[in-house]
């Protein structure tokens, strides 16, 4: 049994994370003001002391403690580590993705040093941004200058201002996106803020600062505390937190997650150019991931490269347990070069022209993000060319061996049953949201788009239906689900429109004469004998034409859509690769 000390945004993640295995669990708060809906987890409020855990942690069997707290909740994380060295448990520090140290703002190693620092910069006017728990840190300060403290609008946050004697003319309430409206109306002479993290809003509370040419204290987040006998697992985002788990209590997940072919390339690629610049030959390198987050990978080393063999975890995969090499060269400017194994673009519509290694954009913007030397980058796989046989590659135009791909990075397995369970409890916890509308989107490009059509929807509204689209729509009228947004993309919609409810390429590939017919139903007339991939059309199609192609399209999408949804209403938007929307007209 696994317990998460949440409250956070932190919180919020690793709990999705936890309800993908379809395993019970606990999530604590201190407080019930977050608003998180949870199926297999269970709720629990109020503060709790060492004592208090070590007995709730024997009563429920608890072997794993994720601690997705704050990360200037000292007196908690202090507690769990005492705790998980009293019963031998494992524990996961789920922290936040922090920026590096800005020299142009100043850091202050706690309350006292910012009093002393404040005082020494001769600052008389103040926006505080460290929350209402700072007050009493900050008294020292404010008592002898102008100083507004930004709090929550809520009864709690007030009666914590009134208590400790802050002038109640001095509070002003936190409103999304407003310190450069706080700034502009109150002109501070600085603000201070804690090293809260992306989550926590760091970056634009520094920009907002520094656009309006005002100065920027920052505490300094506290040390995580160590124990002798207790090993902390850190990790700062959900792939991370689900290989954690998945390593410390391979039980609760039923599949495990693996990594891409991206992902172990960029590992070997970290990994040879610490060798070329340092001599070094580490065991594992960090990785960062397209999301910000950082995942540690191991690596091998043979004679002039390092390696690393695939995990695919529990996902079907050929590719699974090959050896993914790298070699560095010195270089004047940065290249990614495809070797033995690794094949070629032949026909246009990919990420990069033909004659290009098959590295698609992800991987190659990783290893861009991962790498800051000027190097000469050579990827291959020995066996790539044997590989490739047994995949779509040949048939999509790609000759020679395997594609480096990847767009999270992370590979998560899902049987068929397992990701339409996954779906349905996605689909309820949408409805338990209260969201008069649910939108189901293919993944997270996708969603990302749609989102912008929908702002104020929460976040449980939005819904990964992978390509189970016939699965989704069918739970959507189980649960009696009245309004869906279906936001879906070109590759997808081709197969759909097609009468294709699941969309994965095991199944069904594009039929381009069923492709023709739907242009020439649009009125349209162009060669599409050479075309691979279903995105080629967007850039083929005229212009003034686009929007009666995807009118097309679209209806042939609802005609197998909407009877799986009789009692509701089914709105399908087409999306394009760079976020264009379009309607059915």
């Amino acid at each position: 049994m696994i317990l998460v000390f949440g409250g956070t945004t932190e919180g919020r993640m690793a709990a999705k994370v936890l309800e993908e295995s379809g395993a019970t669990y606990y999530y604590s708060t201190r407080s019930d003001t977050q608003d998180i809906q949870l199926v297999h987890g269970i709720r629990l409020t109020g503060a709790m002391e060492a004592p208090d855990m070590i007995a709730f942690c024997r009563e429920h069997g608890i072997r794993l403690m994720i601690d997705a707290a704050h990360p200037f909740a000292e007196d908690l994380h202090r507690n769990i580590v005492q705790v998980a060295d009293n019963l031998g448990i494992a524990v996961i520090r789920y922290d936040r993705i922090y920026p590096s140290h800005d020299d142009d703002l100043i850091w202050c190693k706690n309350y006292n040093d910012a009093v002393q620092q404040l005082v020494s910069h001769d600052i008389h006017r103040l926006l505080a941004l460290t929350g209402v728990n700072t007050i009493a840190k900050l008294r020292n300060y404010w008592q002898g200058h102008d100083c507004w403290f930004r709090i929550l609008n809520r009864d709690e946050s007030l009666a914590g201002a009134h208590k400790a004697g802050f002038p109640t003319d001095h509070l002003v309430y936190y409103e999304k996106d407003d310190t450069t409206s706080l700034i502009e109306r109150l002109q501070p002479q600085a603000i201070i803020t804690k090293e809260s993290g992306t989550s926590g809003g760091f970056d634009e509370k520094v920009h907002a600062a520094q656009q309006a040419g005002i100065k920027v204290f920052v505490i300094e987040r506290p040390s995580y505390p160590s124990s002798p006998s207790v090993t902390v697992e850190h990790v700062n985002g959900p792939h991370g937190l689900r290989r954690m788990v998945e390593k410390l209590l391979p039980e609760f997940y039923p599949l495990h997650s693996g990594l891409t072919t991206g992902t172990c390339a960029t590992a070997a690629a970290i990994a040879a150019t610490i060798r070329l610049k340092t001599g070094e030959t580490p065991t594992s390198v960090p990785v960062i991931l397209p999301n910000g987050e950082t995942i540690d990978v191991e690596v091998t080393y043979g004679d002039g490269y390092a390696s690393v063999f695939k995990q695919a975890g529990d996902d079907p995969d050929v590719t699974n347990g090959i050896e993914i090499r790298a070699s560095v060269k010195p270089s004047d400017h940065f290249e990614i070069n495809g070797g033995e194994g690794v094949g070629r673009f032949t026909v246009p519509g990919f990420d990069f022209p033909p004659g290009e290694p098959a590295i698609n954009k992800a991987p190659r913007q990783m290893m861009r993000d991962n790498i800051k030397e000027n190097v000469s980058i050579t990827i291959s796989v020995p066996e790539g060319a044997e590989i490739a046989r047994r995949t779509f590659n040949p048939r999509l135009g790609i000759e020679g061996g395997i594609s480096i791909i990847g767009v999270s990075g992370i590979v998560k397995p899902f049987s068929e049953e397992a990701f339409v369970a996954s779906i349905r409890k996605c689909m309820q916890v949408a409805k338990a949201s209260g969201s008069d509308r649910v939108v189901i989107n293919s993944g997270g490009k996708s969603e990302r788009f749609v989102k912008a059509q929908y702002p104020d929807l929460p976040q449980q509204a939005f819904v990964e239906y992978g390509n189970y689209i016939g699965e989704t729509l069918a739970i959507a009228n189980e649960l009696d689900i009245k309004n869906v947004t279906m936001g879906v993309m070109l590759g997808k919609a081709v197969k759909l429109a097609a009468g294709n409810l699941d969309t994965h390429s095991r199944h069904t590939t594009m039929d381009k004469d069923f492709v023709m017919e739907m242009l020439h139903e649009a009125g349209i007339d162009i060669d599409i004998s050479d075309l691979t991939l279903a995105r080629e059309l967007w850039d083929r199609i005229p212009q003034e034409k686009l929007q009666d192609y995807a009118t097309v399209v679209i209806s042939h999408c609802a005609r197998y859509c909407a009877p799986l949804l009789p009692n509701g209403n089914l709105t399908i938007l087409l999306i394009t690769d760079t976020g264009t929307i379009f309607k059915r007209q």
